[in-house]
């Protein structure tokens, strides 16, 4: 009796790690090869973002690519040695959600105040080729200026494109070329 029951859990762990295996792999995530990005300006779409909003999320894009983004080599928007990158990504971004807090309230009460911002990032290749679409968030919730939120939402656009483009690996959606 007590083999069966040591059995069956074994047989469950089994079929418990074939699922997650399969399903870590149908939710791989596929690279692109790319040792170089430029950047081109915040667009602030419809969105009545303040102008040091917009700088702001542009340069703390830019540092944070050039800290942790992976890339060997990250252009400016405009940059004329772009062109020369065999394997170049360039990042389009539009602000589509603005929420200014108040750093006041988020220092007295702690839950309200929030300051978000969400801007819809489109990575593409130079024949415009759209390789990556995503919108990623800037948050500051609690203490903190207001400008926090670009930076938050800089080290969160760095991260996704440290795992998304890479110059070793060249894996492709198989489905559509776009991933989301």
């Amino acid at each position: 009796m007590k083999s069966i029951k040591v059995a069956t859990i074994v047989c469950a762990l089994i079929a418990g790690l074939n699922a997650a295996s399969l399903h870590a792999q149908s939710h791989s995530i596929a690279k692109s090869p790319a040792s170089a990005i430029e950047v081109e300006m915040i667009q602030p779409g419809e969105i009545n973002l303040p102008a040091e909003f917009q700088v702001a999320l542009y340069e703390n894009l830019v540092q944070q690519l050039k800290n942790e983004g992976g890339f060997s080599q990250v252009y400016r928007d405009g940059d004329q040695n772009a062109a020369k990158a065999p394997d170049l990504v360039i990042l389009h971004t539009t602000v589509t959600g603005f929420k200014k807090g108040s750093e006041m309230e988020r220092n007295v009460t702690t839950v309200g105040g929030a300051t978000s911002i969400t801007v819809h990032c489109e990575f593409t290749d130079k024949e415009g080729k759209t390789l990556l679409e995503r919108d990623i968030d800037g948050k500051v919730r609690f203490f903190g200026d207001n400008l926090k939120a670009t930076a938050d939402f800089a080290k969160k656009a760095a991260k996704i494109t440290r795992e998304r483009f890479t110059p070793d690996r060249n894996d492709s959606d198989s489905d559509s070329g776009i991933l989301r």
